[in-house]
């Protein structure tokens, strides 16, 4: 039976890719564009909080990349102030809290937010002063959560060390990494060596966009180059592959050959940043049930599950799982594997890793598993979905 979207949404989740800007609430726009004077909204949804955000997500399904791309002019353009940037940051933490995400490690670049006068260091604190206030508010509504902000370099810019450095500063004030992101193509993370450089001789982490549209060579440089601890989407891996027709493998691989590359990330545990929705949306895959996620999971390659961009691509951690579930068969074991990969992978102290796996984690999803314990039988049924016990079909 397949566990069911409330048993999804309150599994424990960690999420490791998720873009600050590209997480909005739709009424929180159109308050913020209300009370600074921005009156760039699209025609029509100025007012609108569920015709603003049906425009996003038509405009990201649209195929074109010029109108994806301006669905980040209007929510950069409302996360120029301190007040704009701790509502939404506060709103992030709240929003996936109720999602049932545990762990989130969202990223923004700070370097887009200056228009009306702030420093990157005064960037910086007011998303960290909203994501605390939401972390709070999460916990008054009874649910916990702990964010971790990776502050981003746009890799078609030039101040990516500078960044580098701003994340350094605050590492002790809920930083916990870097990131470069923008367009692949012409744009090698090779170009921001000295950053890369830097962070490594401080002992700090970084995960690089790599592997989503651009392919091998983009995988290839961001690890053998530029030392990346993990790979943002990094779908593409799934060319360095070969599966033998009409066998997929297991986790021995047989069935699969794959190349150097592909061996080299999945030996070494290197976390790959997966966003099912996004990538149907950038064409990285055709479907859910046709991305590279279901064959890496197979394949035993440390795979995590993330959103990206919740507002373009309507989504949420549940709703990825939800489509995987539906794509894949998968059960409550199979969403505690992704889970416990990514906690494994995100940039915190190993011993508070250890405890969010030992002591919120595996805790919670045996809570789940167990339901069936407790259900109504006088149907003869139990609505757990995660794979009844033998004793219970009559076959022990």
């Amino acid at each position: 039976m397949r566990i069911t979207d409330d048993q999804i949404r309150r599994a424990p989740k960690v999420l490791l890719h998720d873009h600050l800007d590209g997480g909005l609430r739709p009424s929180t726009i159109v308050e913020l564009a209300a009370e600074q004077g921005y009156r760039g909204l699209p025609p029509g949804t100025a007012g609108d909080p569920g015709a603003l955000g049906a425009w996003f997500r038509e405009a990201a399904d649209s195929g074109s990349l010029e109108r994806y791309l301006e669905t980040f002019a209007h929510t950069v353009a409302v996360m120029q102030t301190r007040d704009g940037l701790a509502r939404v940051a506060c709103d992030a933490a709240e929003d996936l809290a109720a999602d049932g995400v545990v762990y989130a490690e969202v990223r923004y670049a700070p370097e887009q937010h200056l228009e009306q006068g702030l420093t990157l260091d005064e960037v910086v604190g007011a998303v960290n002063e909203g994501f605390r206030e939401g972390e709070r508010r999460a916990r008054a509504a009874g649910s916990r959560i702990r964010v971790g902000t990776l502050l981003t370099a746009m890799r078609h810019a030039a101040r990516s060390l500078e960044i580098a450095e701003l994340a350094n500063r605050h590492r002790d004030d809920g930083v916990v990494g870097f990131d470069i992101a923008g367009a692949e193509a012409g744009h090698p993370p090779t170009r921001h060596l000295d950053a890369f450089e830097y962070l490594k001789r401080e002992n700090n982490h970084f995960t690089i966009h790599a592997g989503e549209a651009f392919g091998l060579p983009s995988i290839w440089q961001a690890l053998q180059w530029c030392g990346a601890d993990r790979l943002g989407h990094g779908v593409r891996i799934i060319d360095d592959i070969k599966v033998t027709e009409g066998r997929e493998g297991g986790a021995a691989g047989e069935g699969a050959e794959l190349g150097r590359l592909a061996a080299y990330v999945r030996d070494k545990r290197i976390p790959l940043e997966m966003c099912p929705t996004s990538n149907l949306q950038t064409g990285a895959a055709s479907s859910y049930a046709a991305h590279p996620i279901g064959l890496l999971r197979r394949l035993l390659f440390r795979v995590t599950v993330n959103t990206d961009n919740r507002l373009m691509s309507g989504t949420s951690m549940s709703r990825e799982f939800a489509h995987l579930v539906d794509a894949f068969g998968y059960g409550l074991d199979d969403m505690q594997w992704f889970t416990v990969n990514a906690m494994k992978s995100a940039f915190i102290p190993f011993g508070e890793r250890l405890a969010m796996i030992n002591d919120v984690i595996k805790p919670g999803y045996a809570e789940l598993k167990s339901e069936w314990l407790f259900a109504d039988t006088a149907s003869g049924s139990s609505p757990d979905g995660a794979g009844h016990r033998d004793e219970q079909q009559g076959t022990a």
